[in-house]
């Protein structure tokens, strides 16, 4: 006897299973697929217009604050998005929800979504989940409030792109200054999935450095936030801080001439 989880989506009942191998409603990766085991290219499409599959942005335009790269001591899967506390969150792609759960030292309140071009994405440090695991959605539809739980020092949105687990650099598939997808189609290839030999040796590199792989910190770390207000500078906020500009911009991901959104969250320690 063969049993197999389904969903009623359109008044047709669907086997989530199919989309992967694995259904699984605890875990962002249970699929362990190891990419750089990929020979082949696969192209997914991004949106299907004739099946009325379209694409949404999670968030109106708002900065990204944190890009896809090594930060602090270990590997960036995401980009965060700038927003206040109870900004709505939607959904990027038609899908199933396939994870609604809590992750006190990482995400907090997070989501996984999995979508019929093949790629899951991740919503974390939401502020409230409004969806449960089997609810169907549409690119654009409501699935949680913005917020600041988890590992978090302010109010954003990190959002994930995966393959069988694997992370993408959301910047691959948009162009996040316009809010818009870049390209209709995603090749999925092993070169896309180059970045974690990167991580793993710059991981050892911390490691080393600290003199053990099992090395713990002798003392926290305090963090120090602003909230921009309605005429704040950048050179004054640094001022009133006692800290430079240059620690500012790295610290906050701010290149070039930027305007500060009057509520944005600013990390200054």
């Amino acid at each position: 006897m063969e049993m197999s989880e389904e969903v009623l989506i359109d008044s047709s009942w669907i086997k989530v299973a199919g989309y992967y191998s694995i259904w699984d409603t605890r875990y962002v990766n249970p699929y362990r697929r190891d990419p750089s085991r990929y020979r082949d290219t696969l192209t997914l499409h991004l949106t299907d217009p004739a099946r009325q599959r379209l694409a949404k942005m999670p968030l109106t335009t708002t900065p990204v604050t944190s890009g896809f790269r090594f930060r602090g001591y270990r590997w960036h899967y995401g980009v965060d998005l700038d927003l206040e506390t109870g900004d709505s969150v939607k959904a990027a792609f038609d899908g199933v929800v396939r994870v609604v759960n809590w992750d006190g030292g990482g995400y907090g309140n997070y989501i996984v979504v999995r979508h019929y071009n093949g790629l899951e994405t991740v919503y974390g440090h939401l502020s409230k989940q409004l969806v449960r695991p089997g609810t169907f959605v549409k690119a654009g539809d409501l699935i949680g409030k913005g917020g600041s739980t988890g590992r978090s020092t302010g109010s954003h949105l990190h959002y994930e792109v995966r393959y069988e687990g694997n992370p993408i650099n959301p910047e691959e598939i948009y162009n996040f200054p316009e809010y818009q997808l870049k390209k209709e189609n995603l090749a999925i290839t092993a070169a896309l999935f180059n970045y974690a030999g990167q991580a793993a040796r710059m991981r050892a590199a911390v490691q080393a450095r600290s003199g053990s792989s099992s090395h713990r910190p002798t003392a926290a770390r305090r963090t120090v936030s602003y909230r921009v207000r309605s005429g704040d500078t950048l050179s004054e906020i640094a001022d009133k801080h006692g800290v430079s500009q240059a620690q500012i911009r790295r610290l906050n991901d701010i290149t070039g001439k930027t305007t500060l959104r009057v509520g944005r969250t600013l990390r200054i320690k």
